[in-house]
């Protein structure tokens, strides 16, 4: 006699293949214009040493130099231009930026430069935060990126201007 087997379809999705759910080395985040709008995507990637973005947003200002930040909170609320994000992630009390004498804080990035599409392309790794660490952890947290660049010295965001795109990371 032959014995059937019936496993619920929960046991064999809980069994699927990692490349099913997201990987917990992986994370997304969509961007919002400041209109609120859908505007872009970044897919961020953990290695041992850091977090891999790799960035397209358009609606930035074109041929610029604009400043790229991780946030402390995981709100983007186009109503308040932002603000709603806080400040840069900044576990460790740092000062602002690389030229600082006691910084950067963990989420601050290098400015990255607008084409003349007003298409904002980039590839950018922070050795400074993990994706799902107790510390230096960035999953939920907010990447910002500002009208004007960072001159990475001036306390708290590097006189960068207005916050033009938010996204949570998820």
């Amino acid at each position: 006699m032959r014995c059937i087997s019936i496993v619920p379809l929960a046991a064999v999705l809980l069994a699927a293949p990692a490349s099913y759910a997201q990987d917990s080395n992986t994370a997304t985040a969509e961007f919002l214009g400041i209109s609120g709008t859908d505007s872009g995507r970044a897919t961020l990637t953990q290695s041992d040493g850091g977090v891999l973005f790799e960035i397209e947003l358009s609606g930035v200002p074109p041929r610029k130099w604009v400043a790229l930040h991780v946030h402390e909170t995981g709100v983007c609320d186009p109503a308040t231009g932002y603000k709603s994000a806080g400040a840069h992630f900044n576990p460790l009390g740092k000062k602002h930026g690389y030229l600082a004498a006691d910084g950067p804080h963990a989420g601050d990035m290098p400015n990255q430069y607008v084409g003349d599409d007003g298409v904002l392309r980039t590839q950018v790794f922070d050795a400074s935060v993990l994706l799902d660490d107790k510390d230096k952890g960035i999953r939920g947290r907010a990447i910002v990126v500002h009208a004007g660049s960072d001159d990475y010295r001036t306390d708290p965001a590097g006189g960068a201007g207005d916050r033009v795109a938010c996204a949570v990371i998820k």
